[in-house]
């Protein structure tokens, strides 16, 4: 008989703040965008606006995760 493998389970804090792309791109929303609005400028708040890619080790321990092998 072959053992069982572990169940890999989905961290439900993780899927809610990365996502992963087609290409297997991680990615998260900037900080400092949620409030004090006013007081920053237009080109920081545009900078701030898209979704950056996750780099380096962080992303694979993201992927794992999600389920991802």
């Amino acid at each position: 008989m072959r053992a069982q493998s572990k169940r890999l389970r989905i961290r439900k804090s993780v899927s809610n703040r990365f996502e992963v792309t087609k290409n297997g791109v991680v990615l998260h929303q900037s900080s400092f965008n949620r409030h004090l609005r006013r007081t920053k400028s237009k080109k920081q708040l545009r900078r701030l606006k898209g979704k950056q890619p996750v780099l380096g080790r962080f992303a694979l321990k993201v992927k794992r995760m999600l389920g991802f092998r």
